[in-house]
């Protein structure tokens, strides 16, 4: 356990995954707003690229970079759920992380412009960054295997494993190639990736606690909602420096505020560490679909930067093009977490039409915009679907969810 008072070497011998009150530290808070500028570049070089009409190119960019940014963060947060010990050694490997995430974040936009330029691809420093994230990570892997015998081996394999991908990452570093080559390097060394954390825990399991877990990924998705709030402002920005205080400025302002606080909302609305705690064989679901999460609303924040390029007539796109770069993530979104609340509480029909109307208002929505309606106007008409779940839920869906968590609690306690 931490010591508020002097920060003294603690065994790492498992956190309690039913202590009371927990809940995310300053130290991890401090890390997330390393994250803070990864999003932000992502984000800012996905709408270039889109704008540039290199969506393709600019969507694998996004990728690449969601990949390293979000895999290191969740392999971050997970061992801190189970081992946080909050003394000088953790912390200083913790700062070891936060310089990798930073220097993974530099590597991004020449990742990008190489991926543009259809060169060899440029990934020393964006590859060295997430190296440097991952050492540190085996280097904490490797004290709990020292001071907690119950899980020596599991934690043994996490290090084990990770060294070994790592191996495959400091060469991809030296490899000098075109884009489709190097995803073909990326692809086995991404899956394996993946795989370690399934492997490793296929018969232990660390000792997580689920409402911290839901802590952290809740505090990740603001971080990565405040990239949305920035494309708004910059949209609006666009309007007014053209066209002062119009009706369209307005209604930028309230589309792209508007639709930042509704994914916020509609987020929120599963309980995820009730269920999360109940469900705990669901962590692998709730874990690895959450990147698709945090990416789509990275991806939306862009798409609301693209928007401001389109308006400022600075984007080589049509309207529906520029449209679309919002409406995708959205629907991409709200699939997305329906899927997480469905493997969490389970789905009825409701769900499944709810997630039908957003997807429909974002076609709708891309549809209008190829028929030569506003963007602004269009940008409304994303907005309204989730608006609509939010009542929906609010009216009727709460208690439907509060008897999926009663039979849940009745299941566990059989």
């Amino acid at each position: 356990m931490s010591n508020p008072l002097r920060h003294a070497l603690s065994r790492m011998g498992g956190r309690d995954p039913h202590e009371q009150h927990r809940a995310a530290t300053p130290l991890e808070l401090f890390f997330d707003l390393t994250f803070v500028i990864a999003f932000s570049v992502a984000g800012g070089q996905f709408a270039h690229a889109v704008a540039e009409n290199h969506a393709v190119e600019g969507i694998i960019g996004f990728a690449i970079a969601m990949f390293g940014v979000l895999w290191a963060w969740i392999n971050f947060s997970w061992f801190a759920s189970a081992y946080d010990t909050d003394d000088w050694i953790f912390r200083i490997v913790t700062m070891v992380q936060m310089v990798g995430v930073l220097i993974l974040a530099m590597g991004i936009e020449p990742m990008f412009h190489s991926v543009l330029e259809g060169d060899y691809v440029t990934n020393e420093v964006l590859v060295l960054g997430y190296v440097v994230m991952r050492v540190a990570l085996i280097v904490q892997w490797l004290r709990a295997a020292r001071q907690d015998p119950q899980r020596r081996k599991i934690c043994l394999t996490y290090a084990g494993l990770l060294a070994v991908v790592q191996l495959g990452w400091v060469a991809a570093i030296f490899v000098k190639t075109d884009l489709p080559t190097t995803l073909m390097i990326y692809a086995p060394l991404i899956v394996a990736e993946m795989l370690v954390p399934v492997i490793a825990e296929r018969r232990a399991k660390t000792p997580w606690h689920a409402h911290h877990i839901a802590e952290r990924y809740g505090l990740l998705a603001i971080i990565a909602l405040g990239e949305c709030l920035i494309g708004a402002i910059e949209t609006l920005r666009s309007i007014v420096a053209l066209h002062g205080w119009t009706m369209d400025a307005a209604l930028v302002g309230l589309g792209g505020t508007g639709l930042a606080f509704t994914l916020w909302w509609v987020y929120f609305i599963l309980p995820a560490g009730r269920a999360l705690h109940i469900r705990r064989h669901r962590a692998f679901t709730f874990g690895y679909g959450h990147m698709i999460i945090f990416a789509a609303i990275a991806a939306t924040g862009a798409g609301l930067h693209v928007l401001a390029y389109y308006i400022d007539h600075e984007a080589h796109i049509s309207a529906a093009a520029a449209v679309a770069s919002v409406a995708i993530p959205v629907a991409v979104f709200k699939v997305t977490l329906t899927w997480i609340y469905g493997s969490l509480l389970g789905l009825n029909r409701t769900n499944l039409l709810l997630m039908a109307l957003v997807v429909v208002a974002a076609a709708g929505a891309v549809a209008l915009a190829a028929a030569g309606v506003p963007v602004t106007f269009c940008l409304l008409v994303i907005l309204l679907a989730p608006a609509v779940a939010i009542l929906e839920d609010e009216l009727a869906g709460h208690r439907r969810r509060a008897k999926a968590l009663e039979k849940l609690g009745t299941e566990a306690a059989r």
